[in-house]
């Protein structure tokens, strides 16, 4: 689910943007279309609706983010507030999560969930999926607010194009994603959108578990290799020859791939485990849960994989990332031009970036980012930059989507 002008050729990536900006052109037509037929049509069903209508529905597009809402729903039943959660995973973590005020349900594939999706009757829909109305997930006209709460502690224009611009509300950790945000808003005239300062919900959680569990048992320095997967990915770019020479420093390596490399690259992971096999300085590790890998690792070394933040911020660990130049072609942050991104600000002041110069004395780069104290400083800057009001995310998540729900039907009383 989810340059520069030339006279005679475009090159494959801007042709490619090019031809998503035209698609969206036209796609917001007919959705002005359809939004005003839905208008007329549903002025005679008003009060059955409002008689029908939910007042809060979740929906996840995959069951990895349940820990993002979690936090969210658990509060949210201390006051009562029933959730109607929808997931497209048939074996969501939802479906046995013991929270009483939660109703949980699978539609199906396709076709049925996005069905489903696209004739709500809810005051608010909040959710962490991006694109929509712009791919198969539409805005149902009996929907009062649709609410996007972030996965990640980063920018929020590293969506695929035109991901937020058809919510209502967005939920923010940093002041750096509001303005990339309005500055998109300004470039394609579109009506403001509302924000809310809420903080990372999950990050908070994971913060208490890390303070309850204490300090990790003494182990030898331990390295966590966490790559992403994709063709500018570590293993695409440099193969086992990461691992190889993270075995030359003599410290354990720990090597946990992204989940869908097992899937998108099969064959690219096998090679790599195959030719590096497990010992007592290697290990694999898939765990479900990484709270374990990432408490007992003093080092990650990633590459645009959300890990880094959740790492580095709240188990307060250097890190090593790789640049792996991505083409922002396809994604919203190709309309803020040349301006730099903030992440790409706050990377070197997390740890070093590796690279094939520095790939042979890897061991002095890990070992310079552990001692450096610049490091300590830039991770309290960056936290202070991305996670504001920690530890009250949940809180006031369901703050602002108690506000939205008895607005959206006092919109509705009135009518």
């Amino acid at each position: 689910m989810f340059g520069s002008p030339v006279l005679s050729y475009i090159d494959p990536g801007t042709g490619s943007m090019l031809f998503t900006v035209l698609l969206s052109v036209i796609g917001a037509g007919a959705y002005s279309a359809r939004a005003l037929f839905n208008k007329i049509r549903s002025g005679g069903m008003r009060k059955s609706a409002a008689k029908d209508r939910i007042p809060l529905v979740v929906f996840s597009d995959n069951k990895r983010y349940w820990n993002v809402f979690e936090p969210v729903c658990r509060e949210l039943g201390k006051r009562g507030r029933k959730v109607v959660y929808i997931t497209a995973s048939q074996d969501d973590p939802v479906f046995s999560c013991g929270l009483g005020n939660v109703t949980a349900e699978y539609p199906g594939e396709g076709s049925k969930l996005f069905s489903r999706l696209n004739n709500l009757n809810a005051s608010v829909v909040l959710s962490t999926t991006p694109g929509l109305d712009v791919y198969q997930w539409k805005r149902s006209p009996y929907v009062g607010c649709y609410v996007h709460i972030p996965h990640a502690a980063s920018e929020l224009v590293l969506y695929r194009m035109f991901g937020l611009d058809y919510y209502d509300a967005v939920m923010v950790s940093g002041e750096y994603q509001e303005k990339d945000l309005r500055e998109l808003e300004k470039l394609r005239k579109q009506p403001p959108k509302e924000f809310c300062y809420v903080g990372i919900p999950y990050m908070d959680e994971m913060a208490a578990r890390q303070a309850a569990a204490g300090p990790a048992r003494d182990h030898e320095r331990t390295v966590l290799l966490a790559p992403s997967w994709g063709k500018s990915a570590i293993f695409s770019v440099y193969g086992g020859r990461i691992i190889d020479e993270l075995l030359k420093t003599g410290y354990h390596v720990i090597v946990r791939p992204h989940p869908q490399s097992f899937t998108s690259e099969k064959e690219l992971i096998e090679k790599v485990m195959t030719e590096h096999p497990a010992s007592e300085r290697l290990e694999w590790n898939r765990d479900v849960d990484n709270f374990d890998v990432l408490r007992r690792s003093d080092i990650l070394i990633s590459d645009f994989s959300g890990v880094i933040f959740d790492f580095t911020l709240i188990y307060d660990k250097p890190v090593i990332y790789t640049d792996p130049r991505i083409d922002l072609a396809p994604y919203d942050a190709w309309w803020l031009g040349q301006r730099e991104l903030w992440t790409h600000t706050a990377l070197p002041r997390l740890g070093k970036r590796l690279d094939e110069s520095n790939m042979k004395d890897i061991k002095a780069v890990i070992d310079e980012c552990l001692s450096d104290p610049k490091y300590s400083e830039g991770r309290r800057q960056v936290k202070a930059e991305t996670w504001v009001h920690p530890g009250e995310g949940a809180v006031r998540a369901a703050d602002f989507i108690e506000a939205k729900i008895a607005q959206a039907e006092g919109k509705e009383g009135a009518k």
